[in-house]
């Protein structure tokens, strides 16, 4: 018994050493040493002792180092070492390079070598013209050779033909060929009977052939009849044929009974025949038969 007590007592003793160690292990950083390390405006170097101050001067170079390879300005290059200043030049070299290739604003040219200045210049002449292909305003057609310029001048003229084509107001008929302007003009006047057969309010009835006038007129008396069989406002019966006045008189007729037997407010038993008047009658029967049966 004397011996199993020992083991528990010194596995006891054992567990609490290890306690102890790993929290003294697991104890936080001096935090004036983090806040020097990051580089924040709370550390107090006075603090340190000197293997703390070694690392806070490593931490900081290496601070400036990064500072310097992104271009920033808070980078201090009178802190680099000559490797570091070579790397942090060929950095600059390659974001100026990189700027200029895509035409930026705030590439330095004069900055490139001779070989990197003709790949540069090679891709802004590219981007000008497909700039000029497109029509955009900031295409400088100076800088365009013969060939590329006549591209240019052809697709200026397919947009202008498509322009024309589609009737929009930006179309210049000066720029057009003979077979061109014949193309335009046969769209706007199909425009023009599309217009018209649509009873368009800009139709011009006086650019329609023979057989379009014919077709637009047949055309409007359907939508006519149409509007004055469902008793619309835009019914002009003085436009009916004969045939056509009577399916709309008889149209009308339904609706004014079929009104009736509702007991609609646009009813006008003036207009009610006797057989009429009759169906009328019926269904009010029919109403008041249906009320009284649904009465307890």
């Amino acid at each position: 018994m004397k011996g199993l007590a020992a083991i528990i007592l010194l596995s006891l003793f054992l567990q609490s050493a290890s306690g102890q160690f790993s929290s003294k292990r697991a104890a936080p950083r001096n935090p004036n040493l983090g806040s020097c390390l990051q580089g924040t405006s709370d550390c107090d170097v006075s603090a340190l002792n000197p293997d703390e101050l070694k690392q806070i001067s490593q931490a900081s170079k290496k601070r400036n180092l990064e500072s310097c390879m992104l271009g920033s300005a808070v980078c201090d290059p009178a802190r680099l070492s000559d490797s570091d200043m070579k790397a942090v030049q060929v950095a600059r070299y390659q974001r100026n390079r990189e700027r200029c290739s895509i035409g930026s604003a705030n590439c330095d040219p004069l900055l490139l070598s001779p070989a990197d200045v003709a790949v540069v210049q090679k891709e802004a002449f590219r981007r000008n013209f497909e700039r000029c292909l497109t029509g955009a305003p900031s295409c400088d057609p100076v800088r365009l050779s013969t060939a590329e310029a006549a591209q240019m001048q052809a697709a200026a003229n397919r947009r202008n033909l498509e322009r024309c084509l589609s009737g929009s107001a930006m179309c210049d008929p000066t720029r057009l060929s003979q077979a061109e302007a014949a193309s335009v003009k046969a769209a706007m006047l199909r425009r023009n009977r599309d217009r018209c057969v649509e009873g368009s309010s800009i139709c011009d009835p006086l650019l329609l052939t023979s057989s379009e006038l014919h077709e637009v007129r047949s055309e409007m008396d359907r939508r006519n009849r149409a509007s004055c069989e469902s008793g619309l406002v835009s019914c002009d019966p003085l436009q009916l044929r004969d045939a056509d006045r009577s399916a709309a008189v008889a149209a009308l007729r339904n609706r004014n009974l079929e009104a009736c037997k509702r007991r609609l407010p646009s009813c006008d038993p003036a207009n009610l025949t006797g057989p009429e008047m009759a169906a009328v009658a019926a269904a009010s029967q029919q109403r008041r038969t249906r009320t009284q049966e649904s009465r307890p």
